[in-house]
């Protein structure tokens, strides 16, 4: 089944082109060869060469051609698309070719011309190299070229034009805390999804949507460009939610998270980009306000306070640099999270302290007067579906705040919320290490543009939490996989993040970051 699945007809097509250009390539440099001898070399043979030459092609193209073949695989030939953008491309097939030929002529001189008596073909191989380079990028590139002339570039893009829809939607992320409650609104709504996830934290939230007809789960990382490419192949619209989440998680490793929050941005939306899907959903944060004295809305001026926030702004940087006529991202700033979720988190200010209250008999706050806007995770949800189904001159190239201004409250008046919620549960209020984000946001553009307005309130989500507790749901709300910050501070664990590496392409975004903060703490 998964034989089937990447060996499509469009990919052996491919093979067989490759396999044509390198034995014409490799064929007409012998022949060129032989001409040459025939005209420099005093009473040279014309028929002993031309067998010389065509027992030299029979007995060595047959090596070539799987050597090409293998180094054009394991070069993402046969797996990243057909729409890889072109100055990369180019690249790509000089390495692949050049490696190629190098490793076909250390076989030549170390194993094949000791046992074979012919003349080895050097000068040849160095026309065979240029010939088959010549042909292999111009055929790529004049795919690319061919396809955007009869407006093929994408299947999706078929689909988008025919009725204006989105069918198919790729969740970048879609086992995490807001991915797992979208994936089950977009099914329940009708929708076809793909998630595309490296299961960090395992594959128990998605794990009950495996069988279903319309759901697909790509174990993979979104630095990987041939993971990409094969989760974006027929989709109409991306939904990005795989970062590193949460300012200390963030903080372990600014390289890891410069990579994951601000360089597979970058990869990704140009992927988007080029396999034609003009809906790309990006999962920003409020983060990126810092502090203000003001209400502030998506026209505000940002001041971020950590590293979180930088990469967040520096994400959204990328993707309106990227946009155009035919690729329009869509940047959604959410309030701090909380409520119920498939995967759990208590990183998070409300279920954090709530878990506290019912589990611990206390609730701390640091400070107090921090002002923080809240918004249930399934209603996040909820507003990215709206995103998939506003006609898309609303909502193309726009930045829209996800919450609500009846559920902007500084932390002290939270902590006295859960505190009326869960009685018998002692409320502390101290100085220490105070939050220094400190941001009162308003939500009218959102209200007024796509009639979002949020279906929970805070009290649901302090008393969905607290039953989940209580019930045993949740054995342990201390358990380091429901804290992305302590799951991570675990070498073993950060290590195997840090394993994979993104293309050397995207490894340094051209972006410059927001001055840096000293801010750490999340809620």
């Amino acid at each position: 089944m998964k034989l089937r699945r990447y060996l499509t007809l469009e990919i052996l097509a491919r093979v067989v082109a490759d396999v044509a250009i390198i034995n014409a390539s490799y064929l007409v440099a012998l022949v060129l060869r032989l001409l040459w001898r025939i005209r420099t070399v005093p009473d040279f043979s014309a028929q002993r060469g031309l067998y010389e030459t065509a027992q030299t092609y029979v007995l060595t193209a047959w090596l070539l051609t799987l050597v090409c073949l293998a180094v054009y695989g394991l070069s993402g030939f046969y797996s990243r698309g057909r729409f890889y953008a072109g100055r990369f491309k180019a690249i790509i097939v000089l390495q692949a070719v050049s490696v190629s030929y190098l490793l076909f002529g250390l076989v030549m001189y170390l194993y094949v011309t000791r046992r074979w008596p012919g003349e080895t073909p050097g000068v040849a191989l160095l026309v065979a190299w240029f010939l088959t380079l010549a042909l292999t990028m111009g055929a790529r590139l004049w795919s690319i070229l061919w396809r955007q002339v009869i407006n093929r570039e994408a299947p999706a893009l078929r689909r988008l034009e025919q009725d204006g829809r989105v069918h198919h939607v790729l969740v970048v992320g879609g086992a995490g805390y807001i991915g797992s409650v979208l994936c089950r609104q977009l099914l329940q709504q009708g929708y076809s999804v793909r998630v595309l996830d490296t299961l960090l934290y395992g594959p128990e939230p998605v794990a009950a949507l495996l069988d279903h007809h319309r759901f697909e789960l790509i174990e993979g990382d979104s630095r990987d460009i041939g993971d990409v490419f094969r989760a974006m192949l027929d989709m109409d619209a991306v939904v990005h939610l795989g970062e590193l989440v949460g300012d200390p998680a963030c903080a372990l490793d600014e390289k890891l998270t410069l990579e994951i929050n601000l360089a597979s941005t970058r990869m990704l939306a140009e992927a988007a980009r080029g396999y034609g899907i003009k809906r790309f959903i990006y999962a920003s944060s409020c983060s990126v306000y810092g502090a203000g004295n003001e209400i502030l809305d998506e026209r505000s001026g940002l001041n971020p306070v950590s590293l979180y926030a930088r990469a967040k702004i520096g994400s959204e940087q990328v993707l309106a640099d990227l946009t155009g006529p035919r690729f329009h991202p869509i940047v959604l700033r959410f309030a701090t999270v909380y409520g119920l979720s498939p995967r759990p988190r208590f990183d998070l200010v409300v279920n954090l302290l709530t878990a506290r209250a019912v589990c611990d008999g206390e609730i701390t706050i640091l400070g107090g007067g921090q002002w923080r806007p809240f918004v249930h995770v399934a209603d996040v949800a909820r507003a990215i579906v709206l995103c998939l189904e506003a006609p898309l001159a609303i909502v193309k190239g726009q930045t829209f705040n996800v919450g609500s201004d009846e559920q902007n409250m500084t932390i002290a008046q939270l902590g006295d919320l859960i505190h009326g919620l869960v009685p018998g549960a002692c409320l502390t209020r101290r100085e220490g290490d105070v939050d220094r984000r400190d941001y009162h946001v308003s939500f009218a553009r959102i209200r007024r543009e796509l009639g979002f307005v949020p279906e929970h309130t805070l009290a649901e989500g302090v008393r969905e939490i607290a039953a989940a507790l209580r019930s045993g749901q949740i054995a342990d709300y201390r358990d380091k996989c429901y804290s992305n910050y302590q799951f991570l501070s675990d070498p073993n664990q950060r290590s195997l993040v840090a394993a994979r590496h993104i293309n050397e392409l995207y490894a340094a975004p051209d972006v410059s970051l927001p001055a840096r903060g000293l801010g750490m703490a999340e809620a």
